[in-house]
Parts: structure tokens; sequence; C-alpha cells
């Protein structure tokens, strides 16, 4: 019955990461999705307010990180697994916010900017965390 509940709950985390994504998305502020939208090959970069866009990313990221949190938590039960998951989200976090900030600043391809950002705002790293730890769980 236990098992059971867990995966109704992991279910549940899944659907809530696509409602972030399909419900949630007008309520961040991103010029850039409008960008990416459109002809962005022809066109210039939006100009940003940098600060607000860093923060709406960061409440995005936050959100996301939760999310994916609980799921890891559920499916591997190992608080060890989720300390290491948090250090992981936090560094990645700071290493493609940096990355981020630089390819706007100095202009960069947008396929730069377009995959460093969709790494940012999409649970992506769940995705690659929950198979590493499932075949590091194998393994043991």
């Amino acid at each position: 019955m236990k098992r059971k509940i867990q995966i109704l709950l992991i279910v549940l985390l899944f659907l809530l990461l696509i409602a972030v994504r399909v419900f949630i998305q007008p309520y961040f502020y991103d010029p850039l999705i409008d960008y990416f939208k459109n002809d962005y090959l022809h066109t210039v970069v939006p100009s940003l307010n940098f600060s607000k866009f860093f923060l709406h990313v960061f409440y995005r990221y936050t959100l996301n990180t939760i999310i994916s949190l609980a799921i890891i938590y559920l499916f591997f039960n190992t608080l060890k697994t989720v300390f290491f998951s948090v250090k992981f989200y936090i560094i990645t976090f700071v290493i493609f916010s940096l990355l981020l900030f630089m390819f706007l600043k100095l202009d960069f391809d947008y396929k730069l900017i377009f995959y460093t950002r969709r790494f940012l705002i999409q649970p992506l790293f769940l995705f690659l965390l929950l198979p590493a730890f499932y075949y590091q769980q194998l393994k043991k």
C-alpha cells in the first residue's frame, strides 16, 4: 500500500511540473519567450531588465527544484541522495546563470542563450539525475 501511495505522489509531482510549464509560465517575466517563438535568426535579442529576469529565472528554477527533489526523495527514499541533489542544483544554478548572463551581455549565438536558458527554466536535471541514481542503486 505504501508503494502505491509513493507512485501516486510521484505521478502527481510530475503533473505539477507540467502545470508549472503550462499554467504558471505567463506569470514569469521572460521576454525571451517571444524572441524564440518568432524569427529570432534575423532579430536582435530584446532588451531585458536583468535583475527582474534573473529573479524570475531563480523563482522558476527553485520551484522546479523543490518538486524535483520531492520526486527524487520519493523514488529513492534516501536523504543522502537528496543532499547530493541539493548541492548539484545549487552548483548548476550558479554556473548556468553566470553563463546565461555572460551570453546575453556579450550577445552570443542564439543557440547558446536558448539552451542555457532552457536548462534553468525546465526541470531537465531531474531527467539526468533519476537514471544516474537508479544506475548507482543497481550497482550496489
